[in-house]
């Protein structure tokens, strides 16, 4: 497959560049910063979300605590839910504060919780409400784009009809930037979890969307598990992509080569050991302050996916992150297990973000 990059920038608008052509979709209860942070030492390049907040908690909660994040995370967006215009407008000049380079609402989440709290992928029946709440949050953006992550549908809806109906909609506020995932999630019968597989999945609705707005920057969500699958989406004609566990689950395979094969960079992919040696400093540094071991390496288990001594990796991180006394040694000593020399590759370059971590 040609790794080649097409150009930039949607047809007619040259504001829109190709930075958010890859980017790891947000993950309830995985993408936090400790993770975020992980996955920047294997791209410089991907767009990465925080896990989802409601908007109420950054308003009436810890929101120092919430929105906290290392510059060196950046570009990173941050994902509220909600579906109150005024908690959400509070939430994004929250986020802005911060210095996130996006506030995205969730439109997409189908969990009883959500469901209950009116908000996530029900807005989906609700068009017109999710076009006060952006309406809102674009009058409370002091710099920060708002976007939104979508369904194709929900239930009985018909995708081929509601999905264009309701970007319209939205877009006519302001929102430019949808990221869809292309199943519906039905609210009823199937869990969260069911509702990541079972719904079939509908790429070929998403490219059409995208012909209908080319104006609108469009990213694909869904049922991506290969880059070489990611980049013939791009050269199809969608302006991004985002991945989900894969990401998560095989960082080195799926973000380790984003920055040569997607962007186009001169770069050699980073090797695994490289993104975890990098984060020794910043595991110190987190640990002086009080963060737990396996709060990290948690995130850490699935970085020799697809190499040899993986499993002996896993083992050791999750066997010994949670003993008392356990530090960086421990994550030095799983390296020193491993089976190189396949996993030792070296670096042309630093790792990401070492050096802009504060010691």
């Amino acid at each position: 497959m040609d790794d080649g990059v097409q150009s930039a920038g949607i047809e007619g608008d040259p504001q829109f560049d190709n930075s958010r052509r890859f980017a790891v979709a947000p993950m309830m209860d995985w993408t936090d910063r400790h993770c975020r942070y992980f996955h920047r030492q294997f791209s410089r390049r991907a767009h990465l979300y925080t896990e989802m907040i409601h908007a109420s908690a950054l308003v009436h909660g810890d929101s120092k605590r919430l929105l906290d994040f290392s510059p060196a995370e950046h570009p990173v967006a941050l994902q509220v839910g909600g579906s109150d215009p005024r908690e959400l407008a509070t939430a994004t000049r929250l986020g802005c504060e911060a210095g996130y380079d996006e506030v995205n609402l969730n439109v997409g989440c189908p969990s009883g919780r959500v469901q209950s709290g009116g908000f996530g992928a029900c807005l989906m029946a609700n068009p017109e409400r999710v076009a006060r709440c952006v309406d809102a949050m674009l009058g409370a953006s002091t710099g920060a784009e708002v976007t939104v992550k979508c369904r194709i549908g929900i239930d009985d809806q018909d995708p081929s009809v509601v999905l264009p109906a309701f970007i319209r909609t939205v877009s006519r506020i302001g929102i430019r930037t949808f990221a869809i995932h292309a199943r519906k999630a039905w609210l009823s019968g199937l869990s969260p979890k069911e509702n990541r597989t079972v719904p079939p999945l509908d790429h070929d609705l998403v490219a059409r969307t995208k012909e209908d707005f080319r104006h609108l920057r469009i990213i694909i969500n869904g049922g991506l598990a290969t880059l070489d699958q990611a980049i013939a989406l791009l050269d199809a004609g969608v302006d991004g992509v985002m991945f989900g566990r894969e990401a998560y689950h095989k960082p080195a395979s799926i973000l380790g080569s984003a920055d040569r094969r997607v962007f186009g960079e001169p770069v050699e992919d980073t090797a695994p050991t490289s993104a975890v040696r990098a984060m020794l400093p910043y595991i110190e540094t987190e640990m002086s302050r009080g963060s737990r071991l396996n709060s990290i390496t948690r995130h850490m288990l699935g970085a020799f996916a697809g190499f040899p001594g993986a499993r002996e990796w896993r083992r050791t991180l999750s066997e010994g992150a949670t003993r008392p006394g356990a530090g960086p040694e421990l994550v030095l000593r799983a390296l020193d297990r491993m089976e190189t020399p396949a996993t030792s590759r070296p670096m042309h370059r630093k790792p990401a973000a070492s050096a802009s971590f504060p010691a």
